[in-house]
């Protein structure tokens, strides 16, 4: 930081962006020295230095003693990237995968990463752009303009400036405007009528002041099939304008202001059911029989008796979606803000500002059971979005001591990041009859089931029960209808306008220290102060008033034996807590947290070529608050005091607490060697790191589970893995609920990462490259695990999770490219010839790991050949992006509410079915795509 004077969060605001520049303009004539270094351009054509900024200041990438990759930006053109998405291809560790939402896509390295949409939850490998910190990983997928590098920083990072981070990062560096004039231009057509239009233009404006314009505009037809409402789904319709001023008054001052806007208009995210053909651990899920039986499942038949296409069961990789009449995956997107760094050398230092003002909002409406019974969705409204208001400043103040044997740095950020969700989530029309077919279907009523009838009883049933025919006590049957009739009228209700509000003041003090013992040992020390308050509120409206009426029916009733009878009922009628109770209700609570953060690393050059280094990094991300009214409680809760209301446990306020959860925790170790010699270069890094209080946000089929994830050094025998729904299993223990705690004492690291990362490169000539990666990550839970750091059992619905695999954490990836730009006979005329690919092992893309969400390995490959003039003053290019047409998920969930009987026998319970009769969805890749470019630059 520039003084002790800004330990205060209220004076590191007040250096923004307006009085940073007038204080720099006005003392510019007195501090005319040496410039301070700039961000380079990676240059992927011949054997030129790569520089980055990993450690806030500018240093060759062979010298510095982090993992890092560095993305150039021919590398990105040439492997068709526009978002951090398709940063897999070139980035072996990094895997990058949007889901329900683009709004909230999700970063993984090393195996780790924030799972979910949740927007409470921070990411674990944020983004960040020309500095600016952006609020979440999945603003990324915008598009990004003419960029100059990506850097991909792997492991925790917890000393420098910007926010914390758990996993890595991902910094983005945009093309900075030239004094000398310039412009491009490209057009692209490509299959599903993709058009892509870019150009740029940039030059001086006088002898100090030059600017900069990018833009880009496309447009695409969706990779989905909507027949039901003709239309596609997945489509693209967007533009991006960003605008620069860079003013350079003298050598020892730089100033960039940087205005940008992204709009979308775009339908998302469509998926379709997974059949046996997909994953042969679907088995019988998706037969449909009434009642079920050992090879049937019930749900399924609900479904196509009340309109389903049975079809839809078994169709593979179609994409063919089912989906509601009327309804629809609309969204808009606004993404905009503006940003102004000042670099200025002092003479004995080099002060850095960067002041940055976000505003994020992006609107998604679904059909969110994802098939053609209206079950559950989010109607396309401008009431309901997720929205950031982000103001970020950093300062950072750099320089030298004794002679250059320290480089020393200090600086301080402040982060005040408002966050505001309004939600409407809604049952569908259908949601009443498809949930009493679904109870009828799955208990001994069965052989009363009609999908005629408005309760799928039939009237010869409804008689019955009515007139007390049936072996129930006396006045249950009666009772039982009264209730299936509640449920059945449950048609078009929810949420109304759900608002959930985050206040997050953030701010840090840091310093990273370089010293140089001897010409070739150095040791770098780095430490970090946190603190992080967040503010929250919600309040609620709701029109479910079947929820409190049949309550009112059966919550007597849970103390006795005919409590499964009242559970399932209130269950299907209460679903994440969607109640009319709840209508006009406010919560609100706050929490705040400190942590010390840092880095040690002691590097050694025995060569001028050759660095070995080893270092230990301990990283964080903030805890929070989820932001989702079903965490605050079970719909119905048994045991010594049943109940399922609300009042009957104090009011939703007394329950608030249980939306909190803990900060992530990392300890990580790495040894690694970097050997440049220009024309070739290769680096091996292993790693170690230990995570306590892993946030994990996980769908079991009715809402999402938020626990931080611990483990236990003593042996749980098994506590961890059991469970109470399944009879006919080997881990069945009608006590599973309570057993597997851990002495909180025993409380430990719950997650590891472990491996090694291995990336060379190979210039033989001017105009070849070969690139090549290889990391094997191995991502595991503790073998016995706990819910939360107070030892606290693990939610059962994740019983797999002790001693496997992380989701979306393959073992094994392999990346390679090359690159060929021969001269074509002495005109100038040069050719291109471009491949990438990434190889995967098998991996589960669920975070609960149900065995249905399995994936196997695939390799994906791009491609792409042009010819180009001289001085590449235009070009034809001619591409394809996974161009074999590898057919994948990206992410595979239990299909919302949509699960069937539960087994007594063997059948459709553990191990192979661990979530019943529960049927499933899956997220599709993107299928190949292929088309010309045409560019051109002068």
């Amino acid at each position: 930081m520039k003084s002790s004077s800004l330990l205060a969060a209220r004076l590191l605001r007040s250096s923004a962006l307006g009085l940073s520049i007038a204080i720099a303009a006005t003392a510019v004539p007195a501090f005319a020295q040496d410039a301070a270094p700039q961000d380079e351009a990676t240059d992927d054509s011949g054997d030129a230095p790569i520089v980055v900024t990993a450690q806030g200041r500018s240093q060759l990438l062979s010298d510095v003693p982090v993992a890092i990759s560095a993305v150039s930006a021919e590398t990105l053109q040439n492997s068709g990237a526009n978002d951090i998405r398709q940063l897999n291809q070139v980035a072996p560790s990094l895997l990058v995968s949007s889901t329900g939402s683009e709004a909230n896509g999700s970063a993984r390295i090393r195996g780790i990463g924030t799972v979910g949409d949740n927007p409470g939850l921070e990411s674990s490998v944020p983004v960040f752009i020309d500095g600016v910190y952006r609020s979440r990983s999945g603003i990324g997928l915008n598009e990004l303009g003419e960029i100059d590098r990506v850097e991909v920083q792997r492991g925790p990072q917890g000393t420098l400036g910007g926010r914390n981070s758990s996993a890595g990062l991902i910094s983005i560096y945009s093309k900075k405007p030239s004094f000398e004039f310039g412009a491009t231009g490209e057009v692209t057509y490509g299959n599903y009528d993709y058009w892509r239009l870019g150009g740029s233009v940039t030059g001086p404006i006088t002898d100090t002041i030059a600017a900069r314009l990018d833009g880009v505009w496309v447009k695409r037809d969706g990779f989905y099939k909507d027949t039901t409402n003709n239309t596609d789904v997945n489509d693209r319709d967007r533009y991006f304008l960003r605008g620069q001023l860079l003013f350079e008054p003298t050598d020892a001052l730089s100033i960039r202001l940087i205005a940008d806007y992204t709009y979308r208009n775009e339908k998302c995210c469509a998926a379709t059911y997974i059949d046996n053909s997909v994953n042969p651990y679907i088995g019988n899920l998706n037969n449909p029989g009434v009642p079920a039986d050992d090879m049937t499942n019930n749900i399924t038949q609900v479904l196509i008796d009340l309109g389903q296409p049975a079809g839809a069961f078994n169709q593979g990789y179609s994409r063919n979606i089912s989906v509601s009449p009327g309804r629809s995956f609309a969204g808009k997107t606004k993404d905009y803000g503006f940003s102004g760094q000042i670099d200025w050398d002092l003479g004995g230092a080099t002060l850095t500002s960067i002041t940055g003002y976000r505003e994020y909002r992006s609107g998604q409406a679904g059909d969110l059971d994802y098939g053609a019974v209206d079950i559950l969705y989010r109607a396309p409204s401008d009431d309901a979005y997720r929205q950031f208001h982000t103001f970020t400043q950093e300062l950072r103040l750099q320089g030298e001591a004794f002679d250059g044997k320290l480089d020393w740095l200090v600086g301080g950020f402040y982060a005040n990041e408002k966050l505001t969700v309004r939600d409407n989530l809604r049952f569908g029309s259908e949601y009443g009859k498809f949930a009493a077919c679904r109870l009828v279907t799955g208990s001994t009523l069965v052989p009363l089931y009609d999908p005629t009838s408005a309760n799928c009883i039939s009237p010869a049933g409804q008689f019955a029960l009515t007139n007390n025919l049936l072996p129930l006590p006396p006045g249950v049957g009666g009772l039982i209808l009264a209730g299936v009739n509640n449920l059945a009228s449950i048609s078009d209700k929810g949420s109304i306008d759900d608002v959930y509000r985050q206040n997050d003041r953030n701010w840090a003090l840091f310093t990273h220290n370089i010293f140089h013992i001897t010409d070739k040992l150095d040791f770098t020390f780095g430490v970090r102060y946190t603190n992080d308050r967040k503010k929250f509120n919600a309040s609620f409206t709701n029109d479910n008033t079947a929820c409190v009426a049949n309550q009112a029916l059966f919550e007597p009733l849970l103390g006795t034996p005919l409590a499964a009878t009242a559970a399932g009922i209130l269950g299907l009628s209460c679903q994440g807590n969607s109640t009319s109770e709840l209508d006009g209700v406010s919560i609100n609570d706050k929490r705040s947290e400190d942590e010390w953060t840092g880095t040690a690393i002691l590097s050694y050059k025995p060569v001028d070529d050759l660095m070995l280094y080893a270092s230990f990094s301990r990283g964080y991300k903030a805890g929070g608050f989820n932001l989702d009214r079903s965490a605050l409680k079970n719909p119905v809760i048994l045991g010594a005091n049943p109940s399922s209301s609300f009042a009957a446990v104090g009011g939703a306020q007394a329950l608030v607490g249980n939306l909190q959860f803990d900060p992530e925790l990392v300890n990580s170790y790495e040894v690694g060697a970097k050997y440049s010699t220009g024309p070739f270069g290769v680096g091996l890094t292993l790693f170690r790191s230990d995570f306590k209080n892993f946030q994990l946000n996980t769908f079991n089929g009715s809402v999402f589970i938020v626990q931080t994830v611990n483990g236990c050094s003593a042996d749980l025998n098994g506590g961890d893995r059991d469970q109470s729904k399944f009879p006919g299993a080997p881990n069945y223990n009608p006590g599973a609920a309570a057993s597997g705690a851990c002495n909180p004492d025993d409380v430990s690291w719950g997650v590891r990462t472990e491996g090694f990362e291995l990336e060379a490169s190979l210039v033989p000539a001017r105009s070849f490259r070969m690139t090549a990666g290889l990391t094997y990550a191995n991502t595991k839970y503790r073998s016995n695990l706990v819910g939360n750091k107070s030892g606290a059992p693990l939610d059962q619905a994740l019983r797999l999770l002790p001693g496997n695999n992380l989701s979306n954490a393959p073992e094994l990836v392999a990346t390679g490219s090359i690159t060929w730009t021969p001269e074509l006979g002495g005109s100038g005329l040069t050719g291109l010839v471009y491949i990438d690919g990434r190889m995967t092992s098998d991996y589960n893309t669920g975070s609960d790991l149900f065995p249905q969400k399995a994936q196997d390995g695939y390799a994906i490959f791009n491609a792409r050949v042009g010819l180009r003039g001289p001085d590449e003053k235009w070009g034809v290019e001619l591409w394809a992006q996974n161009m074999f047409n590898k057919k994948y998920a990206q992410v595979a969930f239990n299909s919302p509410f949509q699960e069937g009987a539960t087994s007594t026998t063997a059948a459709f319970a553990d191990p192979q079915y661990p979530g019943g009769r529960q049927i499933f969805s899956q997220f599709l890749a993107e299928p190949r795509t292929y088309g010309v470019t045409l560019r051109g630059k002068f």
